[in-house]
């Protein structure tokens, strides 16, 4: 946990351009630029003081803490080189703000006039734009067309007041393809000025993006276009990326925000949900709809609402196959149905460290072979039961009974009631009918006769 005195503060490196600030903005007045380098979920920022909200909590990231000055609510972005641990294993060199790819939530509330102080420590110029809110043209953050560009250790000011609530992101609008492929991008949450508007016990936030790494690297490849290796939920993928822990009997909010090149069907297991919000606002209820699986396009917000009334550890991920793996390997053969081991036997006297590949699928959960140093395996993770065949843009949904209103802490696995966990039939199968005939085969019952009932091995439980 991170509280706001334990924050770095870095205004006093800060260098100022007379012509940048604001003539009601002295440098002198600058507030703290709060960073960190934690990877895991910090809890909510309740505010102290103005309308109460309830706060998002984003995942394996943090809020921004921010000042009143007057009526103004001050915060402070730091444009600069970071390092982002994308899960245990494997770290990257990258881009973004106050010490971590994404950035740092911006939370406020519909109405507030913020100031956002944003200081510039990359190697080149930048901007901010502020996708999706509703504000001043030239606060817009287009570089060249509503502002200059903020030059390396200079500080720009934007100034506006947020007139509607919603969901949205920041990130560049400088050298794009750069400064966006190398992580710079955040969230940017209005909260509605009346508490009791759409208000839900837990609400969850994170933005999607890609990497292109090639194996051993540290920093990604910023021309790649198409071909995109890793696919990250706040610059994290599995098994580095929080879990949802919720309460059972909470309502929850989980919005899902999408700045990589491709769009995403997001899919929860064991929940129909209700899309309740995009980057343009809320969903009246009456035109609200039910999903188990939301497509969020490019450059786009969608959030969705449920409750959570069914406890279980419920897998939620993107449904595009190769986005639940790290490190796709995009030339890798098909050799499933070749028999490959006379000829791997051969290739293993000239390289001993040789592995035969695809000959059943690409199960890799549980192998070890040698891989180039800050290289994570397309699967990784374990579960209660066996390894996790998944990577990439994969999470757990963990409800459970009797956790506190404000814990997020892990609670383990998920102990299932005795009697509702599948398991191996003992013995031979019974044979089906075949379709549209009469005939029937060994060992099936025809109708009014009495079925032999399936048993689960002896001794098992369900209790894991």
């Amino acid at each position: 946990m991170i509280s706001r005195r334990e924050f770095l503060g870095r205004s006093a490196a800060v260098l100022v351009g007379v012509s940048a600030i604001s003539s009601r903005v002295r440098a002198a007045s600058i507030p703290e630029a709060p960073t960190t380098k934690s990877n895991t979920m910090q809890p909510p920022l309740y505010p102290t003081s103005g309308p109460d909200y309830q706060p998002v909590v984003t995942l394996n990231g943090w809020t921004l803490p921010w000042r009143m000055n007057g009526d103004w609510k001050e915060f402070h972005l730091v444009a600069e080189p970071v390092v982002r641990e994308i899960a245990p294993g494997m770290k990257a060199n990258l881009w973004g703000y106050n010490g971590q790819s994404p950035g740092p939530t911006i939370e406020a509330v519909e109405g507030d006039k913020v100031r956002i102080f944003v200081t510039n420590k990359l190697p080149e110029h930048t901007t901010i734009h502020w996708h999706g809110v509703l504000l001043p043209n030239g606060m817009d953050g287009v570089g060249g067309l509503t502002q200059p560009y903020i030059e390396p250790g200079r500080t720009f000011v934007y100034e506006f007041e947020l007139t509607k609530s919603g969901t949205h992101m920041y990130h560049p609008h400088a050298d794009e393809m750069v400064q966006m492929a190398m992580g710079m991008m955040g969230s940017f949450i209005i909260h509605p000025r009346d508490p009791k508007f759409r208000r839900v016990d837990r609400d969850f936030v994170f933005i999607m993006n890609n990497f292109d790494f090639e194996p051993g690297t540290y920093v990604p490849k910023v021309s790649t276009m198409l071909d995109f290796n890793i696919w990250t939920w706040n610059t994290r993928v599995f098994p580095g990326i929080d879990h949802l822990v919720v309460r059972k009997g909470d309502r929850v909010r989980v919005r899902i925000a999408n700045l990589s090149m491709t769009s995403h069907p997001i899919h929860l297991h064991g929940y129909h949900f209700s899309v309740t919000l995009t980057d343009g606002g809320w969903v009246p209820e009456s035109a609200q709809w039910p999903e188990t699986t939301i497509d969020v396009p490019v450059g786009s917000v969608r959030a969705f609402e449920v409750g959570a009334d069914a406890p279980g550890d419920w897998a939620f991920h993107c449904h595009k196959n190769h986005h639940v793996m790290n490190a796709m390997g995009h030339d890798m053969k098909t050799f499933i149905g070749v028999k490959q081991k006379d000829l791997a036997a051969k290739i293993r006297r000239l390289a001993p460290d040789y592995m035969t590949m695809g000959t059943t699928g690409m199960s890799m959960g549980g192998m070890e072979h040698p891989m180039p140093d800050n290289t994570l395996p397309m699967m990784t993770g374990s579960g209660p039961f066996a390894e996790l065949e998944m990577g990439g843009m994969f999470t757990v949904f963990k409800v459970r009974e009797g956790l506190a209103p404000g814990d997020y802490k892990d609670p383990g696995w998920y102990k299932h009631p005795q009697g509702t966990v599948a398991y191996e039939l003992e013995g031979a199968a019974p044979s089906a009918p075949r379709q549209g005939g009469h005939e029937t085969s060994p060992g099936m019952n025809m109708p009014g006769m009495e079925m032999n009932a399936v048993k689960p091995r002896s001794g098992h439980t369900g209790h894991h």
